[in-house]
């Protein structure tokens, strides 16, 4: 196949791929054979996410897509298709049109790189390659051994701590709400749709507003029980009002990431000022300031975004896998901070 010149991809918008659907041979709609596994049946995933990226506004993208659809999802076709896609495609609610997507992404991936172009996002995201029913394996993995750590950390707390500690049911509330976050995360990165992608940014929402409620019963609630009720009350109020507005009004993605940096921050501060006020009298201190750093900290990695590395590996992976080993500091910490609690309860000393 003759390409066309670097000229003729040029546009004000960036590089453009034009004219040339009809020089492209279209790949006929195909699904991936690999060994059967054990696979989670997900319901409700029938709707994809769609946002606009450079890939996807090309012509040659939607013409390839269009043209794809037409030969191979209707009537014998799509039969064939459907009769010899694996169940674990079927059950993550992979369709005829989601493979001509996923066909046509890689042929104007590979047209970008034939002339020297910068590798494109298609429908707000880099492109990956497909494993099994994973779109992004990597970050999928990652999440669900966040998920793991946060599960065995989470027992090995139950197995140490005593039921008697003051932090005991806060905590394990904490680690059910996480565990959740995780869950939804790892099938977001399994099947983007309409319902995941909202979960996965719900759930992590969540986990930050119900850190700064743990933070509010450390710091004030074990004094003060009514205080941290009420910020519990109108931390409940937060989120239902961000759900609610991102559901019904608008799904504003930069109103959702200031909405989360803007909570975040409260959470970190807040931490860091009882880190501060206890650095004298609590030796183990030093775990939960580290945490809260290091996990606004590897957030940064985030801003790297780059195409991922051999099509697996992105920014947001590489960030997905440096929290797991703060999931063991940090539980550290609430295992040595609940242990003191309960000492200091049975000796009648005034928790600060």
């Amino acid at each position: 196949m003759s390409l066309p010149s670097r000229r003729a991809f040029e546009s004000p918008a960036g590089p453009r791929l034009t004219n040339m659907a009809s020089a492209i041979t279209l790949p006929r709609c195909t699904s991936v054979r690999l060994p059967a596994v054990a696979t989670v049946v997900l319901l409700l995933m029938s709707v994809t996410t769609v946002q606009a990226s450079q890939g996807d506004k090309e012509p040659v993208y939607r013409d390839c897509v269009k043209q794809c659809v037409r030969t191979n999802c209707t009537g014998a076709r799509l039969r064939g298709f459907q009769s010899a896609q694996p169940q674990y495609m079927a059950l993550t609610g992979w369709t005829c049109r989601d493979d001509c997507r996923y066909q046509c992404m890689w042929t104007t991936v590979g047209l970008y790189q034939a002339e020297g172009y910068r590798v494109p996002q298609f429908h707000g995201k880099w492109p990956f390659a497909r494993f099994l029913c994973f779109e992004e394996p990597a970050s999928a993995l990652a999440s669900l051994l966040n998920g793991l750590a946060c599960l065995l950390m989470l027992l090995r707390y139950r197995g140490t701590v005593p039921r008697q500690s003051p932090m005991y049911p806060t905590i394990n509330a904490f680690s059910l709400v996480s565990l959740n976050a995780w869950f939804w995360s790892t099938v977001f990165h399994t099947r983007d749709t309409y319902l995941t992608e909202k979960m996965d940014y719900f759930c992590a929402t969540a986990v930050i507003l119900y850190s700064i409620y743990l933070c509010c019963v450390r710091t004030l609630g074990l004094r003060r029980p009514g205080v941290s009720s009420m910020v519990g009350v109108l931390l409940i109020l937060a989120f239902t009002s961000h759900v609610s507005y991102l559901t019904f009004v608008n799904f504003d993605y930069g109103y959702n990431m200031a909405a989360n940096a803007t909570i975040g921050m409260v959470n970190l501060l807040w931490w860091l000022c009882w880190c501060w006020q206890n650095r004298r009298t609590l030796p183990y201190w030093w775990k939960c300031g580290l945490v809260v750093l290091l996990l606004h900290g590897l957030a940064l990695l985030e801003l790297l975004d780059f195409p991922p590395m051999l099509w697996v590996l992105d920014a947001h992976a590489v960030w997905h896998l440096s929290t797991i080993p703060v999931h063991f500091l940090f539980y550290s910490f609430l295992i040595d901070d609940s242990l003191y609690l309960l000492n200091t309860e049975k000796m009648g000393v005034k928790v600060e």
